[in-house]
């Protein structure tokens, strides 16, 4: 184990990065099921996570993990060996501390890479951050902080005219009538 007991005490979510979720519990000796919202998490090395509880980051640490495909594992934390210990962490949202943030190829780009990034429409201007990127069957959908309001668009060749990684700016042409729908 490579995490100090310093680390272990003090982690803050600003220290760490969200994986995703316990979202059931197995069995009646403390089993749960583990949601991954994190794309690559077959290559997540967990030997300890952080659980969010009460606003604090409380560390647990991984007895047996076992990965599922459909982006899911079973896992078992150390003195949680009982159904009812483990009902408790249903729901609690799970984090790793940023050093254990797999390594991805510079070339690897993805539509999630864009929260954060500037937005300016062709016709309207600047229009605000995107906030969050979601993925959807058909296509990944960007959400946009527009002065308060939240603006959704896809995330389609036909819209983006333009990514600048350096200055964090995607610029668009969206739909005519889009924006105005979420200005009124």
């Amino acid at each position: 184990m490579n995490i100090s007991i310093y680390t272990i005490l003090q982690m803050t979510v600003d220290q760490s990065f969200y994986i995703g979720y316990i979202s059931k519990t197995r069995g009646l000796k403390g089993e749960m099921q583990l949601f991954f919202e994190f794309e690559d998490y077959e290559r997540l090395d967990m030997d300890v996570v952080f659980l969010e509880i009460n606003k604090k980051l409380v560390p647990y640490f991984i007895d047996t993990i076992k990965l599922q495909k459909n982006s899911t594992a079973y896992v078992t934390f150390e003195d949680v060996d009982h159904i009812d210990k483990a009902q408790a962490l249903v729901r609690k949202k799970v984090y790793l501390p940023k050093d254990k943030m797999p390594e991805r190829d510079p070339d690897d780009f993805r539509y999630t890479d864009l929260i954060g990034f500037l937005v300016i429409d062709e016709n309207h201007g600047e229009l605000g951050r995107i906030t969050d990127v979601q993925e959807f069957p058909q296509q990944f959908v960007a959400t946009v902080d527009m002065d308060g309001k939240e603006l959704m668009f896809p995330l389609s060749d036909d819209l983006i005219l333009g990514i600048d990684g350096e200055e964090e700016i995607i610029e668009v042409e969206l739909p005519e009538g889009l924006v105005d729908l979420y200005n009124e």
